[in-house]
């Protein structure tokens, strides 16, 4: 029977699989969304970077969550933290960067807009 730290080694690893999957399909999906859509050469390629943007963004979710799951189940020292710490900083940098370019402004300008706006009564 395998142990606790052979499984939550095996579920990094899968999560590792899957965010490197996510991130191929989706710069496939985009380039063949380009593709069929046939758009003009400016919102055409504007388009094909969002989606290239998005299926990055959901990848590195769950690259995050994999060496999450590794530092803390399976190697939990001072030092795997330290580095896990690193390692989700320069990917929130990386999220919050591309997330910026995908929708032309901050994460925490989206909330506050949506509440500074009057409802609408019908």
């Amino acid at each position: 029977m395998p142990s606790f730290n052979e499984i939550a080694e095996f579920v990094g690893l899968l999560f590792d699989c899957l965010g490197v999957v996510v991130i191929v399909l989706g710069t496939l999906l985009a380039a063949g969304r380009l593709v069929i859509l046939n758009r003009r050469a400016g919102d055409g390629y504007r388009q094909f970077r969002q989606d290239i943007g998005r299926g990055i963004l959901l990848g590195l979710e769950f690259l995050v969550a994999a060496d999450i799951i590794r530092t803390v189940a399976v190697t939990p020292t001072l030092e795997g933290v330290l580095v896990l710490g690193l390692i989700v900083l320069i990917r929130t940098v990386l999220s919050t960067a591309l997330q910026v370019e995908l929708e032309g402004r901050w994460p925490w300008q989206r909330a506050s807009e949506g509440a500074d706006r009057p409802r609408e009564t019908h």
